[in-house]
């Protein structure tokens, strides 16, 4: 697993694909923290989405890369507080 401490506020978190998956707002425990700016529509919109630190593959320069696809990432996103998913 990736070290945690390399993430760092406002990088950008990119799927395996290459497609924007978040913001890091910062890092909670084994989560990273998303902005609200990158919370989507509808039910979601406005709301703080976490993704597990388990989904990390790699941090390039300023990016956050992870193992799972864009799309994939966005199904495993857990909602704040809770941790729901």
């Amino acid at each position: 697993m990736t070290d945690l401490s390399q993430i760092r506020e406002h990088m950008d978190v990119i799927g395996a694909d290459g497609v924007h998956v978040g913001t890091v707002d910062h890092v909670d425990g084994d989560r990273i923290k998303l902005t609200k700016k990158d919370s989507g529509t509808g039910s979601h919109e406005g709301h703080h989405h976490y993704i597990s630190a388990g989904l990390v593959a790699g941090v390039e320069g300023d990016k956050v890369r992870l193992s799972a696809t864009g799309a994939n990432a966005a199904e495993l996103f857990e909602e704040e507080e809770s941790g729901a998913r």
